[in-house]
């Protein structure tokens, strides 16, 4: 054989390995990403969780915040956009969370402040009934 025939065998050979590696590749690249089916769902519990601890009234915001990027999320993956949707959700998660934390942190300060005044009361009683023995 002569060194031109043997080229286009070499080349043939390099193609037979190459090509369905190559479309391998391609369809990996062309795959999308699955639906982010926890993330989404992790987001409504902790807008659920949120709602139940009445961050509607004591986290507003938060909690607007965090409806408002779970819409978003829920129309990303809609519009086959599952990396924007998987960082939408998470992102109404953390502020799903972030609501409920404040409700929580507002619902003690009120009842370290009752508890304050509780206690207050209860010292002015303990003064006046000593002062009243004496």
């Amino acid at each position: 054989m002569t060194p031109a025939t043997k080229r286009p065998t070499v080349s043939r050979r390099r193609l037979r390995i190459a090509l369905p590696a190559l479309l391998l590749f391609a369809a990996a690249a062309c795959a999308s990403t699955p639906p982010p089916a926890t993330n989404l769902q992790a987001a409504q519990h902790a807008i659920a969780n949120a709602e139940r601890v009445d961050a509607a009234s004591l986290a507003a915001v938060e909690l607007g915040e965090a409806r408002a990027k779970l819409s978003a999320a829920e129309k990303a993956v809609a519009e086959k956009e599952m990396v924007a949707g998987a960082r939408l959700a998470d992102q109404a998660r953390a502020d799903a969370e972030l609501a409920a934390a404040k409700a929580g942190a507002a619902k003690a300060t009120k009842v370290n402040e009752e508890i304050k005044r509780s206690t207050a009361t209860l010292m002015e009683e303990m003064q006046r009934k000593t002062g009243a023995n004496q």
